[in-house]
Protein backbone atom coordinates (compact mmCIF):
# COMPACT_ATOMS: atom_id res chain seq x y z
CA UNK A 1 0.00 0.00 0.00
CA UNK A 2 2.85 2.33 1.17
CA UNK A 3 4.56 2.05 -2.32
CA UNK A 4 1.24 1.85 -4.70
CA UNK A 5 0.69 4.85 -2.75
CA UNK A 6 4.49 6.27 -3.11
CA UNK A 7 4.76 5.79 -6.93
CA UNK A 8 0.88 7.19 -7.50
CA UNK A 9 1.71 9.88 -6.07
CA UNK A 10 5.20 10.88 -7.61
CA UNK A 11 4.32 9.92 -11.05
CA UNK A 12 1.03 12.44 -10.44
CA UNK A 13 3.13 15.16 -9.71
CA UNK A 14 6.19 15.19 -11.86
CA UNK A 15 6.39 19.13 -12.32
CA UNK A 16 7.06 19.02 -8.47
CA UNK A 17 9.34 15.69 -8.28
CA UNK A 18 11.50 17.36 -10.88
CA UNK A 19 11.84 20.98 -9.48
CA UNK A 20 13.44 19.49 -6.35
CA UNK A 21 15.38 16.33 -7.47
CA UNK A 22 16.87 19.71 -10.11
CA UNK A 23 17.46 21.59 -7.38
CA UNK A 24 19.03 18.93 -5.11
CA UNK A 25 21.31 17.72 -8.10
CA UNK A 26 22.42 21.33 -8.67
CA UNK A 27 23.65 21.43 -4.86
CA UNK A 28 24.74 17.77 -4.63
CA UNK A 29 27.03 18.60 -7.63
CA UNK A 30 28.77 21.54 -6.58
CA UNK A 31 29.58 20.16 -3.42
CA UNK A 32 31.02 17.05 -5.41
CA UNK A 33 33.30 19.32 -7.33
CA UNK A 34 34.32 21.69 -4.52
CA UNK A 35 35.31 19.42 -2.34
CA UNK A 36 37.13 17.15 -5.31
CA UNK A 37 39.27 20.57 -6.38
CA UNK A 38 39.83 21.55 -2.62
CA UNK A 39 41.09 17.84 -2.03
CA UNK A 40 43.43 18.28 -5.30
CA UNK A 41 44.64 21.86 -4.40
CA UNK A 42 45.63 19.90 -1.06
CA UNK A 43 47.52 17.27 -3.12
CA UNK A 44 49.11 20.02 -4.95
CA UNK A 45 50.17 21.95 -1.81
CA UNK A 46 52.02 18.60 -0.71
CA UNK A 47 53.49 18.03 -3.73
CA UNK A 48 55.09 21.87 -3.87
CA UNK A 49 56.24 21.27 0.07
CA UNK A 50 57.55 17.60 -0.45
CA UNK A 51 59.98 19.45 -2.88
CA UNK A 52 61.50 21.33 0.03
CA UNK A 53 60.43 19.00 2.83
CA UNK A 54 60.61 15.41 1.78
CA UNK A 55 58.15 12.75 1.02
CA UNK A 56 56.35 11.71 4.22
CA UNK A 57 57.56 14.61 5.85
CA UNK A 58 54.78 14.98 8.60
CA UNK A 59 56.51 17.60 11.07
CA UNK A 60 59.24 20.34 10.76
CA UNK A 61 61.34 21.47 13.70
CA UNK A 62 63.17 24.52 13.41
CA UNK A 63 64.63 27.07 15.97
CA UNK A 64 62.68 29.93 16.63
CA UNK A 65 64.23 32.88 14.95
CA UNK A 66 65.65 35.38 17.56
CA UNK A 67 65.01 38.88 17.77
CA UNK A 68 69.03 40.94 16.48
CA UNK A 69 71.52 41.39 18.51
CA UNK A 70 70.05 38.68 20.81
CA UNK A 71 71.31 35.44 18.93
CA UNK A 72 74.81 34.92 17.73
CA UNK A 73 75.85 35.01 14.18
CA UNK A 74 77.60 38.02 13.06
CA UNK A 75 77.96 40.36 9.79
CA UNK A 76 78.68 38.44 6.21
CA UNK A 77 82.11 39.70 5.84
CA UNK A 78 84.84 38.18 3.74
CA UNK A 79 88.16 39.18 5.07
CA UNK A 80 91.11 39.66 3.06
CA UNK A 81 94.82 40.15 4.72
CA UNK A 82 97.70 42.19 3.21
CA UNK A 83 99.42 39.20 1.45
CA UNK A 84 96.13 37.50 0.09
CA UNK A 85 95.61 37.38 -3.66
CA UNK A 86 97.18 36.83 -6.64
CA UNK A 87 99.58 40.14 -8.28
CA UNK A 88 100.14 40.21 -12.08
CA UNK A 89 100.39 43.20 -14.45
CA UNK A 90 99.65 45.71 -11.46
CA UNK A 91 96.52 44.56 -10.91
CA UNK A 92 95.32 41.59 -7.73
CA UNK A 93 93.45 39.44 -7.80
CA UNK A 94 91.24 38.82 -4.99
CA UNK A 95 88.77 35.61 -4.13
CA UNK A 96 87.31 33.84 -1.20
CA UNK A 97 84.57 31.60 -0.51
CA UNK A 98 82.55 31.43 2.61
CA UNK A 99 80.11 28.71 3.85
CA UNK A 100 77.98 30.24 6.57
CA UNK A 101 74.46 30.35 7.82
CA UNK A 102 73.78 34.10 7.88
CA UNK A 103 73.55 36.63 10.34
CA UNK A 104 70.84 36.21 12.38
CA UNK A 105 69.69 32.95 11.43
CA UNK A 106 68.32 30.11 13.96
CA UNK A 107 70.15 27.29 14.71
CA UNK A 108 69.66 24.48 17.46
CA UNK A 109 72.45 21.87 18.78
CA UNK A 110 72.25 18.35 17.61
CA UNK A 111 70.84 17.04 20.75
CA UNK A 112 67.56 17.84 19.88
CA UNK A 113 67.42 15.02 16.67
CA UNK A 114 67.89 12.46 19.62
CA UNK A 115 64.89 14.01 21.74
CA UNK A 116 62.90 14.11 19.14
CA UNK A 117 63.44 10.40 18.20
CA UNK A 118 62.88 8.71 21.83
CA UNK A 119 59.27 10.23 21.34
CA UNK A 120 56.15 8.04 21.29
CA UNK A 121 55.09 6.92 17.96
CA UNK A 122 58.04 8.82 15.66
CA UNK A 123 58.68 6.46 12.96
CA UNK A 124 61.47 8.27 11.53
CA UNK A 125 63.62 11.73 12.10
CA UNK A 126 66.86 13.38 10.24
CA UNK A 127 68.22 16.58 10.94
CA UNK A 128 70.00 19.07 8.26
CA UNK A 129 71.55 22.05 8.56
CA UNK A 130 70.73 24.79 5.74
CA UNK A 131 73.49 26.99 5.03
CA UNK A 132 74.47 29.57 1.87
CA UNK A 133 77.90 29.87 0.24
CA UNK A 134 79.14 32.88 -0.87
CA UNK A 135 82.34 33.63 -3.57
CA UNK A 136 83.36 36.61 -3.88
CA UNK A 137 86.38 37.48 -6.67
CA UNK A 138 87.63 40.25 -8.42
CA UNK A 139 90.77 42.74 -9.31
CA UNK A 140 91.84 46.07 -7.56
CA UNK A 141 94.61 47.98 -9.29
CA UNK A 142 97.91 48.83 -8.02
CA UNK A 143 98.25 52.06 -6.58
CA UNK A 144 101.44 52.38 -5.28
CA UNK A 145 102.21 54.15 -7.93
CA UNK A 146 100.13 57.32 -6.92
CA UNK A 147 102.34 57.61 -3.82
CA UNK A 148 105.33 60.16 -5.49
CA UNK A 149 107.12 61.96 -3.68
CA UNK A 150 106.03 65.40 -2.37
CA UNK A 151 105.51 68.12 -5.24
CA UNK A 152 105.52 65.74 -7.84
CA UNK A 153 102.60 64.80 -10.49
CA UNK A 154 100.73 61.93 -9.21
CA UNK A 155 100.78 58.84 -11.55
CA UNK A 156 97.60 57.18 -12.45
CA UNK A 157 97.21 53.85 -11.10
CA UNK A 158 97.29 50.59 -13.26
CA UNK A 159 95.82 47.55 -14.01
CA UNK A 160 92.47 46.49 -12.54
CA UNK A 161 89.91 44.98 -15.01
CA UNK A 162 89.95 47.71 -17.56
CA UNK A 163 93.54 48.28 -17.37
CA UNK A 164 93.37 51.75 -16.48
CA UNK A 165 92.69 51.49 -12.84
CA UNK A 166 89.31 50.27 -12.27
CA UNK A 167 88.08 47.34 -10.55
CA UNK A 168 85.30 44.52 -11.20
CA UNK A 169 83.96 42.11 -8.79
CA UNK A 170 81.74 38.72 -8.63
CA UNK A 171 79.58 37.80 -6.33
CA UNK A 172 78.19 34.31 -6.87
CA UNK A 173 75.99 32.55 -3.95
CA UNK A 174 74.10 28.98 -4.03
CA UNK A 175 72.39 27.27 -1.29
CA UNK A 176 74.01 24.60 0.43
CA UNK A 177 72.16 21.67 2.75
CA UNK A 178 74.20 19.82 5.19
CA UNK A 179 72.45 16.21 5.84
CA UNK A 180 72.89 12.92 7.27
CA UNK A 181 74.06 10.77 4.33
CA UNK A 182 72.79 7.62 5.58
CA UNK A 183 69.12 9.23 6.78
CA UNK A 184 67.63 9.66 3.57
CA UNK A 185 64.53 7.92 4.33
CA UNK A 186 62.76 11.31 5.37
CA UNK A 187 63.44 15.06 4.73
CA UNK A 188 64.51 17.04 0.81
CA UNK A 189 66.78 14.31 -0.15
CA UNK A 190 63.68 11.84 -0.20
CA UNK A 191 61.84 14.03 -2.42
CA UNK A 192 64.31 13.23 -5.33
CA UNK A 193 65.61 11.32 -7.96
CA UNK A 194 68.96 10.10 -8.93
CA UNK A 195 69.77 11.88 -12.66
CA UNK A 196 73.29 10.47 -12.72
CA UNK A 197 75.65 9.29 -10.45
CA UNK A 198 75.38 8.36 -7.36
CA UNK A 199 73.42 9.65 -4.10
CA UNK A 200 75.18 10.08 -0.53
CA UNK A 201 75.63 7.31 1.62
CA UNK A 202 77.06 6.61 4.95
CA UNK A 203 80.75 6.03 3.59
CA UNK A 204 80.51 9.63 2.44
CA UNK A 205 80.58 10.57 6.58
CA UNK A 206 83.76 13.03 6.96
CA UNK A 207 84.16 13.27 3.32
CA UNK A 208 84.35 16.29 0.72
CA UNK A 209 82.12 14.33 -1.60
CA UNK A 210 78.91 16.52 -2.78
CA UNK A 211 75.26 16.05 -4.87
CA UNK A 212 74.25 18.67 -6.76
CA UNK A 213 70.82 19.43 -8.16
CA UNK A 214 70.68 18.99 -12.03
CA UNK A 215 69.30 22.53 -12.54
CA UNK A 216 71.78 24.26 -10.91
CA UNK A 217 74.53 22.03 -12.71
CA UNK A 218 73.41 22.49 -15.66
CA UNK A 219 73.32 26.27 -15.07
CA UNK A 220 76.87 26.02 -13.76
CA UNK A 221 78.09 24.09 -16.32
CA UNK A 222 78.79 21.18 -13.98
CA UNK A 223 79.00 17.63 -14.10
CA UNK A 224 79.79 14.32 -12.27
CA UNK A 225 83.52 14.62 -11.52
CA UNK A 226 83.94 18.38 -11.30
CA UNK A 227 84.66 19.94 -8.30
CA UNK A 228 83.36 22.82 -6.91
CA UNK A 229 84.38 25.08 -3.78
CA UNK A 230 82.22 25.44 -0.75
CA UNK A 231 83.62 27.20 1.60
CA UNK A 232 87.33 27.27 0.67
CA UNK A 233 87.10 23.40 0.66
CA UNK A 234 87.32 21.73 -2.30
CA UNK A 235 84.08 19.04 -3.12
CA UNK A 236 84.00 16.66 -5.70
CA UNK A 237 80.19 16.69 -7.64
CA UNK A 238 79.71 12.64 -6.98
CA UNK A 239 76.25 12.67 -8.30
CA UNK A 240 73.00 14.97 -9.77
CA UNK A 241 69.53 15.02 -8.65
CA UNK A 242 66.40 16.50 -9.38
CA UNK A 243 62.89 16.37 -8.21
CA UNK A 244 60.55 13.19 -7.91
CA UNK A 245 57.82 15.46 -9.62
CA UNK A 246 58.67 17.16 -12.71
CA UNK A 247 56.81 20.37 -12.05
CA UNK A 248 58.27 20.36 -8.60
CA UNK A 249 62.12 22.10 -7.98
CA UNK A 250 64.60 20.51 -4.89
CA UNK A 251 65.14 22.01 -1.67
CA UNK A 252 68.61 22.95 -2.16
CA UNK A 253 71.72 23.44 -5.09
CA UNK A 254 73.81 21.16 -3.41
CA UNK A 255 73.76 18.71 -0.75
CA UNK A 256 77.18 17.69 1.74
CA UNK A 257 77.60 15.59 4.23
CA UNK A 258 76.16 17.14 7.98
CA UNK A 259 79.58 16.90 9.34
CA UNK A 260 81.28 18.59 6.65
CA UNK A 261 78.85 21.30 6.56
CA UNK A 262 79.01 22.19 10.53
CA UNK A 263 82.80 21.64 10.24
CA UNK A 264 83.16 24.33 7.42
CA UNK A 265 80.91 26.73 8.73
CA UNK A 266 81.62 26.56 12.28
CA UNK A 267 78.48 25.28 13.15
CA UNK A 268 79.64 22.39 15.23
CA UNK A 269 76.86 20.53 16.52
CA UNK A 270 74.33 22.50 15.23
CA UNK A 271 71.41 21.98 13.05
CA UNK A 272 68.85 24.14 11.60
CA UNK A 273 65.65 21.79 10.49
CA UNK A 274 64.47 18.26 11.87
CA UNK A 275 62.38 16.33 9.45
CA UNK A 276 60.02 13.98 11.42
CA UNK A 277 57.70 11.10 10.04
CA UNK A 278 55.14 9.70 12.30
CA UNK A 279 53.75 6.07 12.87
CA UNK A 280 50.42 7.15 11.11
CA UNK A 281 48.17 10.23 10.07
CA UNK A 282 46.20 9.67 13.52
CA UNK A 283 49.63 10.00 15.42
CA UNK A 284 50.91 13.68 14.27
CA UNK A 285 48.63 15.87 16.20
CA UNK A 286 49.68 13.60 19.69
CA UNK A 287 54.09 13.60 18.43
CA UNK A 288 53.87 17.67 17.61
CA UNK A 289 52.25 18.34 21.02
CA UNK A 290 55.12 16.02 22.45
CA UNK A 291 58.06 17.64 20.75
CA UNK A 292 56.45 20.80 21.83
CA UNK A 293 56.71 20.35 25.16
CA UNK A 294 60.30 18.72 24.88
CA UNK A 295 61.38 21.15 22.47
CA UNK A 296 59.56 24.47 24.09
CA UNK A 297 62.20 26.70 22.33
CA UNK A 298 61.37 25.52 18.65
CA UNK A 299 58.49 26.16 16.10
CA UNK A 300 56.92 22.87 15.33
CA UNK A 301 55.10 23.06 12.15
CA UNK A 302 52.98 20.17 10.61
CA UNK A 303 52.14 20.04 6.31
CA UNK A 304 48.90 21.84 7.34
CA UNK A 305 50.78 24.34 8.95
CA UNK A 306 53.46 24.58 6.45
CA UNK A 307 50.97 25.05 3.59
CA UNK A 308 50.68 28.55 4.53
CA UNK A 309 53.83 29.39 2.94
CA UNK A 310 52.83 28.40 -0.09
CA UNK A 311 52.58 30.98 -2.73
CA UNK A 312 51.64 31.48 -6.39
CA UNK A 313 48.29 31.22 -7.82
CA UNK A 314 48.17 27.53 -6.20
CA UNK A 315 47.94 30.07 -2.74
CA UNK A 316 44.94 31.97 -4.56
CA UNK A 317 42.62 28.96 -5.24
CA UNK A 318 43.38 27.38 -1.92
CA UNK A 319 42.38 30.64 -0.49
CA UNK A 320 39.31 31.22 -2.94
CA UNK A 321 38.18 27.72 -1.81
CA UNK A 322 38.20 28.32 1.82
CA UNK A 323 36.69 31.59 1.75
CA UNK A 324 34.16 31.50 -1.06
CA UNK A 325 33.93 27.72 -2.78
CA UNK A 326 32.63 26.35 1.01
CA UNK A 327 30.13 28.83 1.57
CA UNK A 328 28.88 28.73 -1.80
CA UNK A 329 28.05 25.28 -1.22
CA UNK A 330 26.28 25.71 1.92
CA UNK A 331 24.41 28.72 0.77
CA UNK A 332 23.38 26.27 -2.48
CA UNK A 333 22.63 23.24 -0.60
CA UNK A 334 20.82 25.47 1.58
CA UNK A 335 18.78 26.62 -1.02
CA UNK A 336 17.91 23.72 -2.35
CA UNK A 337 16.70 22.40 1.32
CA UNK A 338 14.53 25.56 1.28
CA UNK A 339 13.08 24.70 -2.28
CA UNK A 340 12.38 21.23 -1.29
CA UNK A 341 10.57 22.58 2.10
CA UNK A 342 8.30 25.40 0.46
CA UNK A 343 7.12 22.61 -2.23
CA UNK A 344 6.44 19.95 -0.44
CA UNK A 345 4.50 22.48 2.36
CA UNK A 346 2.78 23.72 -1.09
CA UNK A 347 2.03 20.22 -2.17
CA UNK A 348 0.24 19.08 1.33
CA UNK A 349 -1.54 22.65 1.36
CA UNK A 350 -3.11 21.26 -2.23
CA UNK A 351 -3.74 17.74 -0.86
CA UNK A 352 -5.94 18.72 1.55
CA UNK A 353 -8.95 17.09 0.75
CA UNK A 354 -7.08 14.01 0.21
CA UNK A 355 -5.19 13.66 3.67
CA UNK A 356 -8.65 13.97 5.59
CA UNK A 357 -10.26 11.64 3.52
CA UNK A 358 -7.17 9.20 4.27
CA UNK A 359 -7.72 10.36 8.43
CA UNK A 360 -11.40 9.96 7.84
CA UNK A 361 -11.25 6.61 6.81
CA UNK A 362 -8.26 6.12 9.85
CA UNK A 363 -5.07 6.57 8.60
CA UNK A 364 -3.10 7.64 11.65
CA UNK A 365 -1.11 11.13 11.93
CA UNK A 366 2.27 8.68 12.10
CA UNK A 367 1.19 7.26 8.83
CA UNK A 368 0.47 10.34 7.12
CA UNK A 369 3.83 11.83 8.06
CA UNK A 370 5.27 8.50 6.71
CA UNK A 371 3.57 8.75 3.44
CA UNK A 372 4.85 12.85 3.01
CA UNK A 373 7.97 11.89 4.31
CA UNK A 374 8.63 9.00 2.11
CA UNK A 375 7.89 10.83 -1.09
CA UNK A 376 9.94 13.46 -0.59
CA UNK A 377 13.04 11.39 0.59
CA UNK A 378 12.51 9.69 -2.62
CA UNK A 379 12.55 12.65 -4.29
CA UNK A 380 15.98 13.94 -2.38
CA UNK A 381 17.14 10.46 -3.76
CA UNK A 382 16.78 11.13 -7.09
CA UNK A 383 18.49 14.51 -7.14
CA UNK A 384 21.21 13.07 -5.25
CA UNK A 385 21.61 10.52 -7.82
CA UNK A 386 22.00 13.06 -10.76
CA UNK A 387 24.07 15.38 -8.64
CA UNK A 388 26.48 12.54 -8.17
CA UNK A 389 26.61 11.83 -11.75
CA UNK A 390 26.92 15.20 -12.46
CA UNK A 391 29.27 16.30 -10.16
CA UNK A 392 31.60 13.22 -11.78
CA UNK A 393 31.15 14.45 -14.87
CA UNK A 394 32.24 17.64 -13.89
CA UNK A 395 35.67 16.83 -12.10
CA UNK A 396 36.24 14.18 -15.04
CA UNK A 397 36.43 17.50 -17.05
CA UNK A 398 38.52 19.54 -14.87
CA UNK A 399 40.71 16.66 -15.19
CA UNK A 400 40.61 16.54 -19.02
CA UNK A 401 41.28 19.89 -18.61
CA UNK A 402 44.18 19.27 -15.99
CA UNK A 403 44.99 23.23 -15.25
CA UNK A 404 47.93 24.01 -13.98
CA UNK A 405 48.82 26.05 -11.17
CA UNK A 406 52.40 27.53 -9.84
CA UNK A 407 53.19 26.99 -6.51
CA UNK A 408 56.61 27.64 -4.32
CA UNK A 409 57.01 27.31 -0.98
CA UNK A 410 59.20 30.36 0.74
CA UNK A 411 62.50 29.80 2.34
CA UNK A 412 64.39 32.16 4.35
CA UNK A 413 68.01 31.97 4.63
CA UNK A 414 68.81 34.69 7.27
CA UNK A 415 68.41 38.54 8.07
CA UNK A 416 69.90 41.26 6.08
CA UNK A 417 73.05 43.15 7.41
CA UNK A 418 74.08 46.27 5.65
CA UNK A 419 74.58 47.60 2.46
CA UNK A 420 77.01 44.84 1.18
CA UNK A 421 74.87 42.12 2.23
CA UNK A 422 72.61 43.94 0.32
CA UNK A 423 74.58 44.07 -2.95
CA UNK A 424 74.91 39.92 -2.52
CA UNK A 425 71.20 39.96 -2.37
CA UNK A 426 70.75 40.97 -5.63
CA UNK A 427 72.39 38.12 -7.00
CA UNK A 428 69.71 35.28 -8.07
CA UNK A 429 70.43 31.61 -6.57
CA UNK A 430 69.63 29.56 -9.82
CA UNK A 431 68.22 26.21 -9.86
CA UNK A 432 66.30 26.31 -6.32
CA UNK A 433 65.67 27.38 -2.96
CA UNK A 434 68.37 29.17 -0.69
CA UNK A 435 70.20 32.37 -1.90
CA UNK A 436 71.80 35.04 0.14
CA UNK A 437 71.76 35.41 3.96
CA UNK A 438 68.52 37.24 4.20
CA UNK A 439 67.20 36.66 1.13
CA UNK A 440 63.59 35.22 1.04
CA UNK A 441 63.62 32.77 -2.31
CA UNK A 442 61.38 30.26 -3.59
CA UNK A 443 60.99 28.56 -6.76
CA UNK A 444 57.97 28.42 -8.71
CA UNK A 445 57.14 25.50 -10.37
CA UNK A 446 53.85 24.57 -11.96
CA UNK A 447 51.72 21.89 -10.66
CA UNK A 448 48.98 20.02 -12.60
CA UNK A 449 45.63 20.15 -10.52
CA UNK A 450 44.06 16.60 -10.30
CA UNK A 451 40.38 16.55 -8.51
CA UNK A 452 40.13 12.92 -7.13
CA UNK A 453 36.78 11.76 -7.10
CA UNK A 454 36.03 10.22 -3.28
CA UNK A 455 33.63 7.63 -2.78
CA UNK A 456 33.22 8.84 0.77
CA UNK A 457 32.56 12.65 -0.59
CA UNK A 458 30.00 10.78 -2.66
CA UNK A 459 27.86 9.11 -0.21
CA UNK A 460 27.76 12.03 1.90
CA UNK A 461 26.64 14.01 -1.15
CA UNK A 462 23.92 11.88 -1.35
CA UNK A 463 22.85 11.32 1.75
CA UNK A 464 22.76 14.95 1.91
CA UNK A 465 20.08 15.13 -0.63
CA UNK A 466 18.36 12.18 1.77
CA UNK A 467 17.94 14.62 4.44
CA UNK A 468 16.68 17.26 2.90
CA UNK A 469 14.11 15.37 1.20
CA UNK A 470 12.97 13.78 4.63
CA UNK A 471 13.41 17.43 6.62
CA UNK A 472 11.20 19.06 3.78
CA UNK A 473 8.78 15.94 3.92
CA UNK A 474 8.55 15.61 8.06
CA UNK A 475 7.54 19.15 7.93
CA UNK A 476 4.83 18.81 5.02
CA UNK A 477 3.78 15.97 7.02
CA UNK A 478 3.47 17.10 9.87
CA UNK A 479 1.26 20.34 8.20
CA UNK A 480 -0.95 17.16 7.04
CA UNK A 481 -0.98 15.50 10.15
CA UNK A 482 -2.17 18.96 11.90
CA UNK A 483 -5.76 18.70 10.03
CA UNK A 484 -8.80 17.36 11.36
CA UNK A 485 -11.00 15.39 9.06
CA UNK A 486 -13.71 17.44 9.33
CA UNK A 487 -11.74 20.58 8.53
CA UNK A 488 -10.05 18.85 5.27
CA UNK A 489 -13.04 17.52 4.25
CA UNK A 490 -14.37 20.81 3.96
CA UNK A 491 -11.53 22.22 1.98
CA UNK A 492 -11.98 22.80 -1.74
CA UNK A 493 -8.92 21.38 -3.76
Amino acid sequence: MFFTYLRRELSGRRKQTAIIASGMALAIALVIIVNSVAAGVKSAQSKVLESVYGVGTDISVSQTPTAPGEGEGGPGRLEFGSGDGETTDGSTALSASRLTSGPGSATMSSDALQTVLGIENVKAAAATLALTNMTFSGEIPDRSQAQSAPGTELTAPTGGADGAGGSAFDVNSFSVLGLDPAGAAVGPLSAVELTDGRGLDAADAGQANAVLDAAYATTSELAVGDTIDIGGTTFTIVGLVSATSGDAATAANVYIPLDMAQSISGQTDMISNIYVQAESATDIAQVQADIETALPDTTVSTQEDLASSVSGSLATASSLLSNLGLWLSVAVLAAAFLIAILFTISGVTRRTREFGTLKAIGWSNKRIVGQVAGESVVQGLIGGVIGAAVGIAGVIVINVIAPTLSGGASSSTGRMAGPAMQAVAEVAAPGGFGGPPGMQTQALTEVTLNAPVSIDIILIAIALAIAGGLIAGALGGWRAARLSPAEALRSVN
